[in-house]
């Protein structure tokens, strides 16, 4: 049985999608086929699109985040996706989130918390981040290479360093986490359709 992971999401200016890319690699690395999903930058998805969530066993759903919340692009599909609600397309699928932004906080949590929202209201089993947190360096700073050095465990976190271009930003340490979080999400998406 195949595992079809999608990896919705929006991205302002580059950094969100350079993510995203690095979700998927995860996620094929652990034998998922991937599809990425990327919402314009009018907020809008394509028939075609919407038919490839609907197939998927897991989506990864990714906004940057703006002024403490998800973008209103992101906003607009995840109003779109009612028409999904009403006819419980989505339940039991897998969901997990993620989202990036300039400050190592910006208010991430509450981008996660209304990714995680919808992924509930739709009946969807949530998955988290697993990476812990512990590479200090001796001036108790995490460094930039680090595995998820924000500490976020509800959904993945990602920070790009203000004015930097998607090619210099996040940091390694974000990616790798990036990585392992794909890897994660396909993973359990794997098991629960071996038990079905």
């Amino acid at each position: 049985m195949s595992n079809q992971v999608s990896i919705l999401f929006h991205s302002g200016y580059g950094h969100t999608e350079k993510v995203a890319h690095h979700i998927a690699a995860g996620a094929k690395g652990a034998g998922a086929s991937v599809n990425l999903v990327k919402i314009d930058a009018d907020g809008n998805l394509s028939d075609a699109q919407w038919e490839m969530l609907d197939k998927s066993d897991a989506i990864i759903m990714g906004s940057p985040t703006y002024m403490g919340a998800a973008s209103w692009q992101f906003k607009k599909v995840a109003d779109a996706s009612s028409k999904r609600w009403m006819t419980g397309t989505w339940i039991n699928k897998v969901g997990a989130g993620f989202t990036n932004s300039a400050g190592y906080s910006g208010d991430k949590l509450s981008t996660i918390n209304q990714i995680s929202v919808l992924a509930m209201q739709h009946g969807m089993i949530w998955v988290g981040n697993d990476v812990r947190t512990s590479q200090y360096d001796v001036a108790n700073v995490i460094p930039e290479d680090a595995m998820n050095r924000i500490g976020s465990y509800s959904g993945l976190m990602t920070q790009s360093h203000p004015m930097s271009s998607a090619e210099m930003s996040p940091p390694s340490g974000d990616l790798k986490t990036a990585e392992a979080f794909g890897k994660r999400v396909a993973e359990l998406s794997a098991k629960l359709l071996g038990s079905k």
